[in-house]
């Protein structure tokens, strides 16, 4: 009689299995490329693949956090309603207020 280690996990060892193993690798080389790629410079490959995970979780975290304000302060910047645009939405030209905004500058070139 073979004596077996039965875990309530339904697994007799710890680690990954080779069924999601592929994916975890993908997510951490995802998140080592947007570390890398969005530290602006500030990381190498390296020092973030060799990072303790608390780390690099932190890193990631704080990057993604950083990011995310910067979206949101710019999608608020755009509603705000003193402000003019002179292109459309469309990418064409807002004739009415670039005419408006030109009239300043009328008769005043720098060129001959």
């Amino acid at each position: 009689m073979i004596d077996e280690s039965i875990s309530q996990l339904g697994l007799a060892f710890f680690g990954l299995t080779s069924k999601i193993a592929p994916q975890f690798r993908a997510g951490v080389f995802k998140q080592i490329h947007e570390i890398v790629f969005h530290g602006q410079g500030g990381y190498d490959w390296d020092t973030v693949y060799n990072m303790p995970l608390w780390l690099r979780k932190f890193t990631f975290n704080e990057i993604k956090k950083y990011h995310e304000k910067q979206n949101e302060a710019i999608q608020n910047q755009g509603k705000d309603s003193n402000q003019k645009n002179l292109i459309n939405p469309d990418g064409t030209i807002n004739t009415p207020e670039f005419l408006q905004a030109s009239k300043d500058y009328k008769g005043k070139t720098s060129y001959k």
